[in-house]
């Protein structure tokens, strides 16, 4: 796919979307690390939808290699673990970029902690100017601010570039009453409120990052990004999933 935009398709709800998807998704099976299988799917589901013209930004967790809050962090100071988590990020989005672009998908990785001999710099302009290209951006190092989950970066990330929705892509299909692989009886919700997340303590993403969504009145869309084509689906106000609004 070339750099130059495209025209969207026909039928698309969304136009600009930040995709965030979680660390663990990238571990597939495994107990640790990156599987690179998996991400060649995930990246799949991502290029298919490019190349239907969305401008797609994408923000992955590095949960699969080291989080701030984990048993590996234990006895360390907060903000010496989180400054690591944030280098486990940027791990996950070069891992990610080479998958697109052996789809042939241009991208553009953007870290908020500068480290130009790997990737750009976060500059928002730019990123705009690359989705306008139809380059697919992912973000790395969260905000560059410890103390800060990557859920609440990609809330900011949506706000900052003008997108339609924050796609959560998860294990699972949505949002559901209870943990939905512990609790056979839980149901899904088709849509939430934002308010009904938080005061539900739901555990959507975190409470900063739904405000932030709500404040500047962003959907938040939960779906599996296991499900092959659910992205694609989704992307047209289709399939399975759980939409977060006013």
């Amino acid at each position: 796919m070339t750099s130059d935009s495209l025209k969207p398709a026909p039928g698309l709800k969304y136009k600009r979307i930040l995709l965030k998807i979680s660390g663990e998704v990238l571990m597939g099976e495994q107990g640790f690390g990156i599987d690179m299988k998996t991400v060649q799917a995930v990246a799949e589901e991502v290029a298919d939808v490019a190349r239907l013209g969305v401008e797609l930004c994408l923000v992955i967790g590095g949960g699969n290699i080291f989080r701030g809050l984990s048993k590996a962090a234990v006895g360390m100071e907060r903000s010496s673990a989180d400054y690591m988590g944030m280098l486990a990020t940027v791990m996950n989005a070069l891992a990610m970029q080479n998958a697109l672009e052996k789809q042939g998908v241009d991208t553009r990785v953007q870290s908020a902690i500068q480290m130009n001999a790997v990737c750009e710099p976060f500059i928002r302009r730019r990123a705009i100017r690359h989705l306008e290209k139809g380059r697919v951006v992912i973000f790395a190092a969260g905000t560059g601010a410890p103390y800060f989950t990557t859920d609440t970066a990609a809330a900011l990330r949506a706000a900052e570039m003008n997108c339609d929705a924050l796609f959560k892509g998860t294990s699972v299909d949505g949002v559901y009453t209870a943990d939905p692989k512990k609790d056979a009886s839980a149901e899904r919700y088709d849509n939430l409120k934002y308010l009904e997340v938080l005061s539900r303590d739901l555990r959507v993403m975190d409470a900063s990052a739904v405000s932030l969504m709500r404040e500047n009145e962003i959907p938040i869309v939960v779906f599996s990004i296991r499900t092959p084509g659910a992205l694609n689906e989704v992307i047209h106000g289709r399939g399975t999933h759980t939409v977060i609004t006013n």
